[in-house]
């Protein structure tokens, strides 16, 4: 995925190795939006936790290069795994992501940020799925491979 993904979305910057990515930032990011308490999510919906996600990766800055884009593939893929699927162009994702970065932490803090991104992800999501082909190729791969194993 990870592969396919950097030919896509290198919108002529390199997105480096998915290896060099900071030790433990990631994982604590995926991690924190999982979180549960009295065995409740405490990001509720699916909203919630794409926007976590979208947020917590573009200003958590777990890889050297490319959070922004990395955020965009990681929110698309939990959706889709939801059920539901961005309208909007990767292009278009991208360009939400760095205004996301560029006034999040100075306008709205982060709990603001987070409402934020979940208004635009709520407002440009579908069910189902809107045509990223190879990303909905991926998804059925990973729900198959997941009952596979469960038999």
């Amino acid at each position: 995925m990870y592969a396919a993904f950097r030919k896509i979305l290198e919108f002529g910057e390199p997105i480096p190795l998915f290896e060099e990515r900071f030790p433990g930032r990631l994982e604590g990011i995926l991690g924190s939006v999982a979180a549960t308490w009295d065995k409740k999510y405490l990001n509720a919906t699916v909203l919630d936790g794409a926007a976590a996600y979208f947020n917590q990766i573009v200003r958590g800055h777990p890889f050297g290069n490319g959070n922004k884009r990395m955020a965009v593939l990681f929110t698309h893929y939990f959706l889709l795994m939801n059920g539901l699927d961005f309208t909007l162009s990767p292009q278009e994702m991208y360009n939400f992501a760095v205004q996301v970065a560029l006034t999040g932490r100075k306008r709205r803090g982060e709990d603001g940020t987070k409402e934020w991104c979940k208004q635009v992800i709520g407002d440009f999501v579908v069910e189902g799925s809107s045509g990223f082909e190879w990303l909905n190729s991926l998804v059925k791969w990973v729900r198959a491979s997941k009952s596979t194993r469960k038999n």
